[in-house]
């Protein structure tokens, strides 16, 4: 369908560029919870989550009014429990493959990383992260495309 309806690639670039603003928030909102705020330290997983949340209302809000203008015939807050609950199974799938390559990165690069002034737990952290972001967006814009946004025709 996006391969061969112009509509349908505009809204997926509109997608892609609404998920790189939310990457930005989420890539943010994790470095600073990870790198300046004490507690995150030891807890990069809870980081990612509280990034992941707030990339979430971004996304949405963005999706709503810029990629999906002409979504109306559901009403927002039936679309945003749709939206959170296509991010919901996204998280699912983003934490326990964050926390994975989070420790599997961190071991390797620990052992091979020696640019300063980059860690390599910074280097690990980010890799990860966009690592996972990317595999998210993907399941994110089937899901939503074809359940939350399904009243908008091709």
């Amino acid at each position: 369908m996006i391969l061969t309806n112009a509509k349908e690639r505009s809204r997926f670039v509109r997608f892609a560029i609404v998920g790189a603003i939310g990457a930005v928030i989420d890539f943010g909102v994790f470095n600073f919870l990870t790198n300046l705020v004490g507690f995150f330290k030891e807890n990069v997983v809870w980081a990612s989550v509280i990034s992941f949340i707030l990339a979430v209302i971004s996304n949405f809000t963005w999706n709503r009014l810029w990629t999906y203008p002409d979504s109306r015939s559901k009403p927002v807050s039936r679309q945003l429990t749709q939206f959170v609950a296509v991010s919901l199974i996204g998280l699912l799938i983003r934490t326990p493959l964050f926390s994975f390559l989070e420790k599997a990165l961190t071991q390797f690069f620990t052992a091979r990383w020696s640019f300063k002034p980059l860690t390599p737990v910074i280097v690990a952290h980010n890799l990860a992260l966009a690592t996972v972001i990317l595999i998210v967006m993907i399941w994110n814009f089937i899901a939503n495309r074809y359940w939350t946004y399904n009243d908008v025709k091709a």
